[in-house]
């Protein structure tokens, strides 16, 4: 068993943003296509991150446990998101790993400040390749995946959380067209929270456990 699994607390989003996602992600995959560019399938499911961490694999459990409580604390069917645009990181030369940005709304910042304080017992650092799902299909875990995980708190909580849905990669080229153009404001909610392993490029690839809203 691995010291260490990397994990992502998400939401599922509502069936509006998942065509949305679709639509998106169908346009990416003509602009870098498989197996270098991904398919939005079982291991790379949409969804919405609020927190990523690398935690003890002996003590999932517990990080269950711990999520329960905070599920039970919140008011779920009030965790709302409006889309805000498209954007990308450059993982590979010449190519953007891309995302549809989301605002989140305050009781969805709420929820993720309530699940770092939950979860805080049952982190670990250092993760390898080995803390993720890998497939035929991606063999490897990038060294930018192995850092954001790292760092997601602080560098990507509180203040400076970017929630997004991520639906593919493409050039650089084409993203500075699909970037410009406008993108219509959706107001989704959350259908569903769970816990994913994770996989590269930070895709959540296999399910642990979910909660419904």
């Amino acid at each position: 068993m691995n010291d260490l699994m990397a994990v992502d607390v998400l939401l599922h989003p509502d069936d509006s943003m998942i065509a949305l996602a679709k639509q998106v992600n169908a346009r990416m995959l003509t602009s870098v296509p498989a197996p270098t560019g991904f398919a939005l399938d079982e291991h790379h499911q949409p969804h919405i991150t609020t927190l990523q961490r690398y935690v003890r694999t002996a003590a999932l459990d517990q990080v269950y446990a711990a999520i329960d409580d905070v599920v039970a604390s919140v008011d779920l069917s009030a965790l709302k998101l409006t889309t805000a645009g498209i954007a990308h990181l450059e993982g590979q030369p010449s190519i953007g790993l891309a995302a549809i940005v989301v605002r989140p709304g305050p009781e969805v910042l709420d929820f993720q400040a309530r699940l770092i304080d939950a979860l805080r017992p049952y982190t670990g650092s250092g993760g390898t390749a080995d803390a993720y799902v890998r497939t035929d299909a991606e063999p490897d875990i990038n060294t930018p995946t192995l850092t954001y995980i790292e760092n997601y708190v602080p560098d990507h909580s509180g203040e400076n959380y970017l929630p997004h849905v991520t639906v593919g990669l493409a050039t650089l080229t084409d993203l500075a067209t699909i970037e410009a153009e406008p993108l219509e404001p959706l107001t989704f909610c959350a259908s569903g929270i769970s816990v994913y392993q994770l996989g590269n490029n930070g895709t959540a690839a296999r399910a642990l456990k979910s909660w419904s809203v």
